[in-house]
Order: C-alpha cells, then sequence, then structure tokens
C-alpha cells in the first residue's frame, strides 16, 4: 500500500498540529477520528512531501522546524525526525493583510502559480490542503489553479468558496481531480455544537428567535480577523452552516436576528478558542426558552483532528478516479460544503454510504 503523499500551503498553527499529529499517533489508537482506518488507511500512512509559506523566518527550513517558527505557537506534542522537506516560497497575493506584515515577516514577492505546480508534481503530492489565513481570497485560488495545473487532489480547509463554487468544481471535475471543503468544522468547535443545538431546538419543536455565537482566541488567525474586511468569507460560511438547520434560516438571517463569528483577539489565550452561544426560542404555549453555552478548547488540535480524515478521504477518493467536488465527505467534515446536510446526523449517514459505495 502507498503512502499518502501531502503538500501543505501555509505553515502556521494548523500546519503545525497537523504534522505533529501523524508522528503522535505513529504507535497509539487515535482520538477524534473516523475510525482508525479509512479505507486501508491509517494516520501513520500520511507522509509530508512538500510545503509553502511567504514567511522570512519559515522558507528555506526544514518542515519539522518551521512549523515551531514565530509567530506559530502550538505547542509541542510529538517528537519529529527531520523530514527532508524544505518549506518553498509560496505567492503572496492577499495572504498577508496590511496589519499581519510584522507577525508574518513576508517575502517582498513570491513566485507564481506554475512555481507551485510544478513543485507539487517534482514531490510526487498525492494532494495538496489549504491552510493559509482567513481572508486570503487570492492566493487561495492561486493555490487551487496550482492543484488543477499539476491535477493534485485540493482540499480547501479555509472559509474562500472553492470546492462549494460550481465554476470551481466544474474545473476540477474537467481535470480528472477531486476537491473538498470548504472550510473546515473542528472536532468539537463552535460551529458544530451551535448546529447540534439550533438542530435540538427545531427537532424538539422550539422556534429559535435569535442566536449569536461569538468567538474569542489569541493566536495569528484572530489576530488576522481584527480586520473586518478579512472575515466575509468566514461570516457566510459559519452562517450558512447554522441558518441550513432551519426551514426559516435565511428569514431570521434577513431579520438580523442571527450573528455569527470572531469578535476579538485576546493575546493571552494563544491557541485556545473560547466561544459563546445564545439561543432564544418560542416554546409550546408560546413560553420562552433562553439557553446560553460556554465552549472552551484548542482549536489548533480540533482542526487537525478533522483535517487527517479529510487527507485520508482524498485519498480514498483518488485512488477510486472520483473527480470534481466531494459532497458526502465534505458535508460531514466543512462548514460550507457544496450540498448542506440539514444535520451532523444525516452528514454521517451520507458519507458512511459514500464510504459503503466505494467498497470500505
Amino acid at each position: 500500500m502507498s503512502k499518502i503523499k501531502v503538500a501543505i500551503a501555509g505553515v502556521g498553527n494548523c500546519a503545525s498540529a497537523i504534522v505533529q499529529g501523524v508522528y503522535y499517533y505513529t504507535d497509539k489508537e487515535p482520538i477524534g477520528v473516523i475510525s482508525d482506518k479509512i479505507g486501508p488507511y491509517s494516520i501513520s500512512d500520511i507522509e509530508f512531501v512538500a510545503a509553502f509559506d511567504v514567511s522570512k523566518r519559515k522558507v528555506g527550513k526544514d518542515i519539522s522546524e518551521a512549523i515551531f517558527e514565530y509567530p506559530n505557537l502550538t505547542k509541542k506534542f510529538a517528537d519529529l525526525p527531520k523530514l527532508g522537506v524544505e518549506v518553498q516560497p509560496g505567492p503572496v497575493y492577499d495572504g498577508v493583510a496590511p496589519h499581519m506584515r510584522e507577525s508574518f515577516q513576508p517575502m517582498d514577492k513570491g513566485p507564481g502559480i506554475s512555481f507551485v505546480a510544478d513543485k507539487l508534481r517534482e514531490s510526487g503530492a498525492d494532494l495538496l490542503i489549504n491552510l493559509l489565513p482567513v481572508g486570503s481570497e487570492e492566493a487561495t485560488r492561486a493555490y487551487a489553479r496550482a492543484a488543477l495545473e499539476a491535477k493534485k487532489g485540493f482540499i480547501n480547509g479555509i472559509p474562500v468558496f472553492i470546492a462549494s463554487d460550481k465554476g470551481w468544481a466544474s474545473e476540477f471535475e474537467k481535470a480528472g481531480v477531486p476537491v473538498m471543503g470548504d472550510d473546515v468544522k473542528g472536532q468539537v468547535g463552535a460551529t458544530i455544537l451551535h448546529r447540534t443545538l439550533v438542530s435540538l431546538f427545531h427537532m424538539r419543536g422550539v422556534i429559535v428567535e435569535e442566536t449569536y455565537q461569538v468567538n474569542i482566541g489569541g493566536n495569528t488567525d484572530f489576530l488576522n480577523m481584527t480586520v473586518e474586511e478579512r472575515l466575509k468569507s468566514k461570516r457566510i460560511s459559519k452562517t450558512s452552516a447554522v441558518t441550513s438547520i432551519l426551514p426559516y434560516g435565511k428569514e431570521l438571517e434577513e431579520k438580523g436576528k442571527i450573528r455569527i463569528g470572531p469578535s476579538d483577539y485576546v493575546p493571552f489565550l494563544g491557541n485556545t478558542k473560547v466561544c459563546y452561544i445564545y439561543l432564544k426560542g418560542k416554546s409550546f404555549a408560546d413560553f420562552p426558552v433562553e439557553l446560553k453555552v460556554k465552549l472552551s478548547v484548542d482549536d489548533k488540535s480540533m482542526f487537525a483532528a478533522v483535517m487527517l480524515d479529510a487527507i485520508r478521504l482524498m485519498k480514498v477518493a483518488l485512488d477510486k478516479g472520483l473527480k470534481g467536488a466531494l459532497i458526502e465527505p465534505s458535508s460531514f467534515l466543512f462548514k460550507h460544503p457544496p450540498v448542506q446536510a440539514t444535520s451532523d446526523a444525516e452528514a454521517s449517514e451520507w458519507l458512511k454510504g459514500w464510504l459503503r459505495n466505494l467498497g470500505y
């Protein structure tokens, strides 16, 4: 059985948790993933063969060292060997917001799409995962274009609409390779918890009248997202993930009765994300129901658990010759998939059926 050869765009905190996660579970039974094996693949079958970044601190270093460079602050939880994979310069575009230049120390100018495509081919990568900062619209499209040019699978972990965009999905189908996304749902993150609570209200006949979700954290993701213009797609992604549960979800949004998204950057929190969720509803005989919840998690371990599943599902799809948007895996693992299930339980059943149809 072959290894799953993975290329990474964006060597930040998410990349650190993902790379470390593979080595952490070399000889342990994994927690928080769909299964020890997806198809024939275990987590230990993942091999990192290429990486791209724009930070002067990271480019040129082995990925095992680059994932611990400032401003990354993901805790070291696994011992890594030197991987022999040098971080390559990537396209800059809008990947670094003006207020993030001091933290990221980006190169003045990065290479073009063809450079990335060539490196993907040279490395023998099966797939490319996009881990760029939120708001990196142009840069994400550049990496998606490079994956198309190199005919590699593409997993979009951030809220830029690629897999869920019919035009992009069609391009991947024509190229004969699969695409998965958009915007990862954490293992037990704010969005999946919010969806579950809204689903519970709806299932039990309570009318949701208003709801909010606000998140705070202390890593560069939250610093990046202090600029509202970087958040347009993020708010759409998180909001649609919740409103899709309700038949009147769009109406709730139009009335301004729902607000979801990052709220503030609190440096001392580091990778800890704190989420506050509020729901107000109307129950039997018009009596009110109010729910207030606080969730505190390590943001990047939540992300990594899901991405390690996504990588293995993508490899299964590649093995089977699938192309275009992967509907069922995307619906279960991502906030803004091509087709939104009405609940995560339904999305889970879709994924199980998908795997059964592939013979797993």
